[in-house]
Parts: structure tokens; C-alpha cells; sequence
């Protein structure tokens, strides 16, 4: 049973699955096709929505592309100050990334610090054509500059918001629930 969560839900299942869709088909008109395409998913949740991505393009353009898995905890810029041990897998990517328009996915954009370790963690692997960046939800507050390709829904919210995803691959139900925490969390 799906754990219950305090808060507003803002995308639902059916919003999801048009939302990431919608994210398929721009990525298939902006590289107009999926030739030397290949996806990366951002570990944890990132994976998921990166798999449901590459199986839309794969449907549409007949098509196999490459998909990876990427766990960027070594790259944080936080990784010796977090307080919680990280508890992802290992990186899992098959494909040399060299020369490839490599589309990297995770679930919420928020400061940038995430994406930018994954920018370094796949510059180690090779110097791909390009990185474009899908994101499932752009919340704001960036502390770097970092910009979504493609987003499935912008977010506003204030510092105390917490964005939670929900995916049946790891939650058992698909839903976007955004929660304000208490005053004086530590979160």
C-alpha cells in the first residue's frame, strides 16, 4: 500500500503520463529522430521516468536507443556534509556517451547542484555532442545556471515547499504532492 503523504497533490497519473508524453515527442522533434540518440537517468527516480521516456521514443520512432542509469553521489559538491548516507546503486551505462546527443532526465529541477554533478560524472565518461536536460518537474530556486530542455510542468515554490514524486516503479502509484515543512525543520 502507498505510504500516505500530507500535502497538495499537483500532477496526478494521467498528468504524468501526458507530461512525459509531451517530453517524448519534443525530444524526438528536437533531434529529428532518435539517431545517436542515448538517455541517462538521474538515480533515483530519475531512472524510472528516463525508462518510460526511452520506451515512447522507441514506440514512436521504431527505433532502439540507448539508456543508462547515473548515480552522481561521488560528484556532489556536498557529498562529506550530508547527513544521510547516499543509498542509490552503481552507475550503469553500457554506451560510450563519445559523439552522442545524450538527453539526461531526472525528477525535479531545483538549484542545479544535481544536475551539475551529473555534467561532470559523464564529462569523465567522454565528451558526449551534447547534454540536454529533461525534468518531470522545474520548481525553481536555482543556484546555478542550469535550465531544463524540456519540462513537464514548472512549479513555483517557496524555500519550505518540498516537492515529493511519486512513481509506480518505486512508490507504487504515480502523483506530484508538494508539502510545506514546519517551522525549524531541518530539511
Amino acid at each position: 500500500m502507498p505510504a500516505k503523504e500530507n500535502g497538495n497533490q499537483v500532477m496526478d497519473a494521467d498528468e504524468i503520463r501526458r507530461a512525459v508524453t509531451r517530453i517524448a515527442h519534443e525530444i524526438i522533434e528536437k533531434n529529428k529522430g532518435a539517431e545517436n540518440l542515448a538517455v541517462i537517468g538521474i538515480q533515483s527516480r530519475g531512472v524510472p521516468l528516463a525508462k518510460r521516456l526511452v520506451d515512447l521514443i522507441e514506440q514512436i520512432e521504431g527505433a532502439s536507443v540507448p539508456i543508462g542509469s547515473l548515480n552522481v553521489a561521488l560528484y556532489r559538491d556536498d557529498y562529506a556534509t550530508r547527513l544521510a548516507p547516499t543509498t542509490v546503486g552503481k552507475t550503469e551505462i553500457s554506451f560510450d556517451v563519445t559523439d552522442k546527443s545524450i538527453v539526461l532526465v531526472d525528477e525535479v529541477l531545483f538549484t542545479g547542484r544535481t544536475i551539475r554533478s551529473a555534467l561532470d560524472a559523464i564529462m569523465d565518461m567522454g565528451r558526449p555532442a551534447e547534454i540536454q536536460l529533461a525534468v518531470l518537474v522545474d520548481r525553481g530556486h536555482r543556484e546555478l545556471p542550469i535550465r531544463a530542455d524540456y519540462v513537464g510542468k514548472n512549479l513555483p515554490t517557496s524555500r519550505r515547499e518540498h516537492v515529493h514524486v511519486h512513481l509506480k516503479e518505486t512508490d507504487e502509484e504515480d502523483k506530484v504532492v508538494i508539502r510545506k515543512e514546519p517551522e525549524g525543520s531541518t530539511k
